[in-house]
Formats: structure tokens, sequence, C-alpha cells
């Protein structure tokens, strides 16, 4: 996924990566180190953190607030299921005016309710509606992921 966002980007000297609290802030650190040492120093990236209630999504904080004009932002979950949470979670970046937002998941499943597809996909699963996906982290590493 790392080469392909650097594909997709290939003009760009910055990315802002925003991982979503938890696993998607490790997935978003790992992507950031992989993105180092593919591209070495043509490629800055800065990390931020999105939290926010991924069951009753409300407000949505960030760990820092930068400008985000002209930026190209990356936002970052571990799984991609109605696409609620992802749609919450671009809110502060839409308040300013990114040149580019795109959508990077570990796993997706296929249950849109909200018009999120996203641009970069680790594996994409037909699932059921009971069945759930969990991802399991340990401090900076992504241990595994589930189907129930």
């Amino acid at each position: 996924m790392a080469y392909e966002i650097l594909e997709n980007n290939s003009g760009e000297d910055r990315l802002i990566l925003a991982g979503i609290r938890e696993s998607g802030s490790v997935i978003a650190r790992n992507i950031q180190r992989l993105l180092g040492e593919i591209a070495g120093n043509r490629l800055a990236t800065r990390l931020i953190t999105i939290s926010l209630d991924k069951k009753d999504p409300g407000p949505v904080t960030l760990s820092e607030t930068v400008s985000f004009d002209g930026e190209v932002i990356v936002v970052i979950d571990d799984v991609a299921n109605s696409g609620r949470t992802m749609l919450y979670a671009m809110k502060p970046f839409l308040e300013a005016h990114p040149r580019k937002i795109e959508c990077l998941v570990l796993v997706e499943r296929t249950h849109k309710a909200f018009p999120i597809q996203p641009d970069y996909t680790g594996l994409s699963l037909s699932t059921t509606l009971q069945e759930h996906i969990y991802v399991e982290v340990e401090g900076d590493v992504v241990r595994g992921a589930w189907l129930e």
C-alpha cells in the first residue's frame, strides 16, 4: 500500500497521514515508516491521530491542528464496513481546503451505507452483516486480523 501511495502521489513532496485512533494510528505509523524507507528524503510525512467514537460518531478531535489548505491527506483505519467512521473522520479536513483526501484501510467489507470507497485496501472481504472483523495491534505492530 505504501508503494501505491507513492505512485498515486508521485508529484507530491509531503503528505499528511491521519490515523483513526487505535488501530488506524498504528497502521498509519507503519505506512509512515515504509514511505520513509522507500522514498527517503524526497517525501515528508506528518502523522496526525483522529479521535472519535466509532459506534456513535459525534465530536471529532485531532492530535494537532495545522493548516490543511492545499495538503494531501490520507485517512487511515483498520476496517471499513459501512463507511460511516471514515466519513465522520474527514469532517475536520473538509472545513479547510485540502488538495486531495484519500482513504486507506487494512480490511474492506462490502456493506456500504455511506459514499466512501477506499483508495488503498489491504484485503477486501465479502461478509455477512452479522460477522465482525477484529484487528489486533500491540505497540506499533499489527498482530493479526480475524473474522468472527
